[in-house]
């Protein structure tokens, strides 16, 4: 394996650390947006899992990839409809807020709020970056950025992943050559910048929930 591959392979490592760690208590989690590659799948499970996504494709490549132990087609616009109050210990939306506009996506915040019980996480860009449709799936445009002010307000708990913002581009690729000595200072630069998700790529949020 050459350091390209590796590091396209392990390049994630620390976020999927991250969020076993945060999910590490949950005995239920619902994948808002699942897609149909989760990141649930790259983690130890100890809980039953449960994706939904709008695309019947992204669907049916999860489902035979077998990432959750069930699955829902359906409009995640319409969550609170969809699901029971607290019937999952968490929600979990991974690169999904940016395709909503800003109503709808706290619209889509409030209700994986009345539907979590512990938990819940939301990775999402810093920022606004420029996605237009692609793999025949119109879902995949951008429509809105978001800051860790955005989400703190919210109130949650935001951290940065993915290294320093500014050594990757619009599809978070390495922007710079060459590209093996500045994908390695991005590998490092996201567990010491962790704390700064100003300065990150990626916002990792958090919200603990009242049990009651």
């Amino acid at each position: 394996m050459n350091i390209r591959s590796f590091f396209s392979k392990y390049q994630n490592i620390f976020f999927y650390r991250i969020l076993e760690k945060e999910l590490s208590k949950c005995n239920s989690v619902l994948d808002v947006g699942c897609g149909h590659s989760s990141s649930i799948g790259m983690i130890r499970r100890r809980f039953r899992s449960e994706g939904i996504d709008i695309y019947k494709k992204n669907i049916i490549e999860s489902k035979r990839k077998k990432l959750h132990d069930k699955y829902m087609l359906g409009d995640i616009k319409k969550l609170s409809k969809l699901y029971k109050k607290k019937s999952f210990d968490a929600c979990v939306a991974i690169d999904v807020v940016e395709h909503f506009n800003k109503q709808d996506a706290l619209r889509l915040i409030k209700d994986m709020e009345v539907i979590a019980k512990k938990r819940v996480i939301i990775l999402t860009p810093n920022g606004f970056y420029e996605q237009h449709a692609f793999d025949g799936n119109p879902h995949q445009i951008h429509k809105s950025g978001w800051t860790k002010t955005d989400l703190r307000k919210l109130g949650y708990t935001v951290y940065g992943l993915r290294g320093l913002k500014f050594l990757r581009d619009d599809h978070a690729g390495i922007k710079y050559k060459p590209w093996i000595f500045w994908g390695i200072c991005s590998l490092i630069s996201e567990i010491i910048f962790f704390p700064f998700p100003s300065l990150s790529f990626d916002l990792f949020a958090v919200k603990k929930l009242n049990k009651t």
